[in-house]
């Protein structure tokens, strides 16, 4: 599973909910699905989800609070997630020790680089995010000229590192890569990028007080997608969603900044962000089961699924329809908990 809030898939889908006002959360498969009662199943669970997600009001709750859930349902839980509590205690400390003298003299120059070249690897990143994000690119061109394209560097790196393990080569892709991918991660942040997409973000991370901790943890969600194609709990998929959609909030906050007047503590903003891309990717997870089921993924909680009377071959298989097309009820109620628990993160 991609990093999932950036990939042209997801753009599209961002795409149709703006134009339509609200979320669209589906489950699908692909066009080799040719069952009727599937493609049924598929088209009237389209048309009941949209109903469930769609518009802009959001639950009256804080960020991270618990959401109430009927009784028949599972009970929402805040699940303690170490890696987490690291990751943002990094980017906080980072940020609260970054002074201005950082923006002015670099720490470590990037040997070799003009400035003409650093341009033209800015262009490039710029390129690809207007390419494979254009509502993502949309929304930087509202930034100043130097926060937008800190953003495209950090997109792209996201990007192919996701590509790593979802992009076309992905079968060949082996735990030593992404060691030597990791690597390739410090040496940017010690200004010596290896190619000029890596360049980009290595001036990026010079000038504004991004942490390495985020990137690192991204990679770690990779491992994650290459050893463990189900999960047994909330609290496991809590880990992955922040590893690979958490960790982007982590990474963009120090470029978009804190307004001045603003006067509580910025781990608030920096918890604030992490918890909007665990909303994110929690939302993408549920609109792709379909699609996951193709790569042997099960990203919805087993022990969940269980509770709701549902198995995993059932999801494997695609087959929770009723002779007459429509949605098996087991499975909207486990939709409709699935989504109140998104949305808990979200508001």
């Amino acid at each position: 599973m991609e990093c999932r809030s950036m990939s042209g898939v997801r753009d599209r889908a961002a795409r149709q909910a703006s134009a339509k006002g609200g979320v669209r959360v589906s489950i699908h498969r692909k066009t080799s699905c040719n069952c009727r009662a599937n493609r049924g199943w598929y088209r009237h669970f389209k048309r009941e989800q949209k109903l469930e997600v769609s518009g802009r009001s959001r639950n009256a709750c804080t960020v991270r609070a618990l959401a109430e859930t009927p009784r028949s349902s599972p009970a929402i839980e805040e699940p303690a997630c170490p890696v987490e509590e690291r990751g943002l205690k990094c980017s906080v400390e980072r940020s609260e020790n970054f002074s201005l003298s950082n923006v002015v003299e670099c720490k470590v120059p990037l040997s070799g680089l003009t400035p003409e070249a650093l341009d033209e690897a800015y262009s490039r990143c710029g390129l690809v995010t207007e390419y494979y994000a254009k509502t993502f690119y949309l929304g930087t061109q509202l930034m100043t000229p130097e926060k937008a394209r800190a953003i495209w560097a950090i997109y792209v790196w996201c990007r192919r590192t996701d590509e790593l393990v979802d992009g076309p080569h992905a079968s060949r892709i082996t735990p030593k890569a992404l060691e030597r991918w990791e690597e390739r991660l410090d040496a940017l942040f010690e200004g010596k990028p290896y190619d000029m997409l890596d360049a980009a973000l290595a001036d990026t991370v010079q000038k504004f007080p991004v942490d390495i901790q985020a990137f690192r943890d991204m990679i770690d969600g990779m491992r994650m997608d290459l050893v463990k194609p189900r999960y047994n709990s909330f609290e496991e998929l809590y880990e992955y969603c922040y590893r690979v959609a958490g960790t982007v909030g982590l990474m963009t906050t120090p470029v978009m900044g804190i307004a001045p007047q603003f006067s509580n503590e910025i781990e608030e903003t920096y918890s604030a962000a992490l918890a909007l891309g665990i909303a994110n990717q929690l939302t993408n997870i549920l609109r792709d089961v379909g699609e996951d089921t193709f790569r042997n993924r099960i990203y919805v909680p087993l022990d969940e699924l269980e509770k709701f009377g549902i198995s995993e071959e059932e999801v494997m298989s695609c087959s929770l329809a009723t002779p007459e097309g429509g949605t098996d009820e087991r499975w909207k109620n486990f939709m409709k908990f699935q989504i109140k628990r998104a949305r808990s993160r979200r508001s």
